[in-house]
């Protein structure tokens, strides 16, 4: 895997509102590629230009430009890691730029949510909790409790046995976390029984919320390694998803409406919500110690 250090021009961007689903202001990538190479990675669609998601590039000026945007800010609005890549991947160990960052935003009081596969996250358990008087939330993502096909299908990543431990120990610190539960590929992992395990184990480890996909997009570039990984590790599948999809970017499980049935009926027996509390963006003012909002 190579990494090379770059700089970058900008560093925050504005999300498409509303965002219903992370709650989302503002987003930022402190890296470009991914080092956990999970086989239905959207990011390497031909549309976002970014190469090979295994040359791991470093925005070195990153902090620079952070603390540069956000005084300039006039919303208070949540900025949140990991639209392109894992912001714990493991070369965040040496860089640390997500420390940093986190470190910039608690000295201008503006609210997070880190979207992760990683348990490097509770690295930062004490910035988080310091940001979550404004509002902190640790989404991780999990499709799959198995381990083992966790490792074919998210290779560089935590298993999720040591992701739902994480989150278990963010909870019990008070800070807000949850998962998504995204993609949940056809054919693969489409299981009721997988489904249940989710979120039970979710409920036992401290979750409020699972937010739920019942499918996998899949666009050019992104569909191509996707299928090569198919042939490699679950010979036959390919084939399913041609028969079953064709060219289309969604591929919704074709047992949608159980598996949304399953979901519910389980969410609502372990007392989780299917939507997460967001902070409501509002136009800064020199207080900025009043108490949040919340949206849920």
């Amino acid at each position: 895997m190579m990494v090379s250090e770059i700089t970058s021009k900008t560093i925050l961007n504005h999300v498409k509102q509303p965002d219903t689903w992370f709650g989302l202001k503002y987003n930022m990538n402190l890296y470009r590629g991914c080092q956990h190479q999970c086989i239905y990675c959207d990011s390497r669609s031909e549309c976002y230009q970014l190469g090979d998601l295994a040359e791991i590039k470093v925005k070195t000026n990153s902090l620079e430009l952070l603390a540069d945007a956000l005084p300039r800010k006039r919303v208070l609005g949540t900025i949140g890691f990991g639209s392109m890549n894992d912001p714990y991947m493991p070369i965040e160990s040496q860089y640390q730029l997500v420390r940093g960052a986190l470190e910039v935003i608690s000295e201008h009081g503006f609210p997070v949510h880190m979207l992760t596969k990683a348990d490097l996250v509770l690295r930062d358990l004490d910035l988080l909790k310091k940001i979550s008087s404004i509002y902190a939330a640790v989404s991780f993502t999990i499709t799959t409790v198995d381990d083992r096909l966790a490792a074919l299908i998210e290779p560089g990543a935590p298993r999720p046995s040591a992701r739902l431990r994480a989150m278990d120990t963010l909870a019990k610190a008070g800070i807000l976390t949850g998962l998504t539960m995204m993609p949940i590929l056809p054919f693969l992992e489409d299981d009721p029984d997988s489904i249940r395990a989710i979120v039970r184990q979710a409920a036992s480890h401290g979750a409020s919320y699972i937010i739920p996909a019942f499918g996998v997009t899949l666009r050019q570039g992104s569909r191509e390694y996707f299928y090569r990984k198919l042939d490699a590790h679950f010979p036959g599948v390919k084939e399913k998803y041609i028969q079953a999809y064709g060219e289309s970017y969604e591929c919704g499980v074709p047992g949608w409406r159980q598996l949304t049935a399953v979901f519910q009926e389980e969410i609502t027996s372990a007392g989780l919500e299917s939507r997460m509390p967001v902070f409501t963006p509002r136009q800064r003012s020199g207080n900025q110690a009043q108490l949040p909002l919340f949206n849920s």
